[in-house]
């Protein structure tokens, strides 16, 4: 895809994400029968894979796609996998060059007769040019745009790359999507339903520079997000975001995309953008959030062979950024959204109040409590 937007009379160096402007944004969340948004993969921008992977890949009907970026972790290897789905299944962990070097000099590389790189069950598939500055970021390539690095996939099932499967993943496309004609289940967030109260939390843990949370909140509730509440349609506004199971129609696909615009424009944390990709749309996208302790069956969580940490995480004020002569807390690829000129009034923008009395947290706690009910009078995954 090429990127023609301009600037200054002079083509613009090539993002992954393209130069999106406001009114294009707000345009693709105009659902029409046929449309044109950007969908990353913009010529040049980055991740880019070798041929050897590009034509392995499209053979790929079935995917349980994974990410490991800047060598937090290696692969870990799913069981519970039937001889069926081992036939139909392609198990992708997508990895850059970082990754790739790490996990060669801690676990068993071996190499096929085409050259292609595997670790068990899982073929590596090397992005090369990480597209952005921070891997967090680089991460929500493959999690999000699973349907444009596999095209030819009719159904993905991403888990991220701390996590062990331990389900078989056909019983996982039964229950999730199958069985009720779902076409993208996501599990509901642990604690949170609510995005202000999510990104309050993000602040807080140092997930991102405070003031460009702060800022990307503004921009959601100057365009009418509203916190959640029981009336809303769906029951949570937070996912975790670490399991998405989707079958790659066009509808899934667009929101895939329409997500990923917002991660590319705003903060990478994802679960921040995704509720409003789905007020946006309106109740066009229909979706299956599943309760958190069915979440829970699915995997073994492992801990990071190290603890991410980035110089934008611990920005506390906009001034930081503009004290620092040497350009190294600001991205340069990513999250220019945030240092766009915004077209409308954000200093008049008060955010919802967050509570974090103990009320609040005992409220999350029967909630957590009521859905573990709910899944014990339910079939788990894996007694199908």
């Amino acid at each position: 895809m090429e990127d023609f937007t301009e600037t200054n009379g002079s083509q613009s160096p090539p993002l992954f994400g393209g130069h999106i402007t406001w009114q294009q944004r707000d345009e693709s969340f105009k659902v029409k029968p046929t449309m044109k948004v950007h969908c990353g993969f913009i010529r040049n921008g980055g991740a880019e894979m070798a041929q050897k992977d590009v034509k392995f890949v499209k053979k790929c009907r079935f995917v349980v796609a994974s990410g490991i970026f800047d060598g937090y972790d290696t692969p870990h290897q799913p069981s519970n996998i039937s001889a069926r789905s081992q036939k139909l299944f392609c198990f992708l962990m997508v990895v850059d060059e970082v990754s790739l070097e790490f996990i060669k000099k801690n676990v068993t590389v071996r190499e096929d007769n085409d050259g292609g790189e595997w670790v068990g069950i899982w073929r590596l598939i090397l992005l090369k040019h990480p597209p952005y500055d921070e891997p967090r970021r680089n991460g929500k390539v493959p999690k999000i745009l699973t349907h444009r690095l596999f095209p030819q996939a009719q159904y993905s099932i991403w888990i991220d790359g701390k996590m062990e499967l331990i389900v078989d993943p056909l019983l996982l496309l039964e229950r999730y999507l199958w069985r009720e004609k779902n076409t993208f289940a996501i599990a509901q967030h642990k604690h949170h339903r609510n995005v202000y109260e999510e990104a309050d939390a993000n602040k807080r843990r140092k997930r991102y520079a405070r003031p460009l949370i702060d800022l990307h909140m503004k921009i959601y509730r100057y365009e009418g997000m509203e916190p959640w509440n029981p009336k809303k349609s769906t029951p949570s506004d937070i996912p975790e975001g670490a399991v998405i199971i989707r079958e790659h129609t066009a509808l899934s696909n667009l929101f895939s995309c329409l997500w990923f615009n917002e991660v590319h424009l705003f903060t990478p944390r994802d679960q921040l953008s995704f509720g409003y990709v789905v007020y946006r749309l309106g109740g066009l996208f229909k979706f299956f959030m599943f309760p958190n302790c069915e979440y829970n069956s699915i995997f073994i969580l492992h801990n990071h062979t190290r603890e991410h940490s980035s110089k934008v995480e611990w920005v506390k004020s906009l001034d930081e950024f503009k004290k620092d002569k040497t350009g190294g807390l600001k991205e340069s690829r990513g999250g220019l959204g945030l240092w766009t000129p915004y077209p409308g009034d954000l200093d008049s923008v008060v955010l919802p109040s967050v509570k974090r009395t103990s009320k609040s947290w005992m409220r999350w706690e029967f909630r957590f409590y009521f859905s573990h009910l709910v899944c014990r009078v339910t079939s788990p995954p894996n007694s199908e």
